[in-house]
């Protein structure tokens, strides 16, 4: 069924860069509708790492620090007159994914959907501060439940 996801790791060796990419697609699948016609145009780029420039622009003391980033124009900021200098997309690390998994234990779908979600965010002009207060309503209201 799509959009599911397995409970236990189906992995015997590191998952691939089309392993990452078949669980970004999943995720992509569970995101609510009416957020889902927004997120359509994004790209999603699975690589091992964030590229020099990358690592660079944002101050990285480590590739393994940034497990995914957004790069375009959020919505909120778009306008037609615009010129399009590319397509919005969202970039997900494999290597820093895969280091984040094995040292949390967390489940590899979730984090990947963590991330792939957080990034989609951006596209729709949250902050980290937001997506952190949204995450922990989210997370208080599943509790009360």
């Amino acid at each position: 069924m799509a959009g599911t996801f397995p409970s236990r790791s189906p992995y015997s060796t590191a998952p691939s860069l089309a392993d990452i990419e078949a669980i970004a697609a999943a995720s992509l699948e569970t995101i609510p509708a009416e957020l889902g016609r927004h997120a359509g145009n994004l790209v999603i780029q699975v690589e091992e790492f964030p590229d020099d420039e990358t690592t660079l622009d944002m101050e990285l003391e480590s590739p393994f620090d940034l497990l995914g980033l957004y790069s375009g124009v959020a919505l909120t900021r778009k306008s037609v007159g615009d010129v399009a200098t590319g397509p919005d997309m969202v970039y997900l690390y494999r290597r820093p994914l895969l280091d984040y998994w094995c040292e949390s234990g967390e489940d590899l779908a979730h984090l990947v959907r963590h991330v792939l979600i957080h990034e989609i965010g951006h596209h729709f002009g949250f902050s980290d501060d937001d997506m952190e207060r949204l995450e922990e309503a989210a997370e208080a209201a599943a509790q009360a439940e």
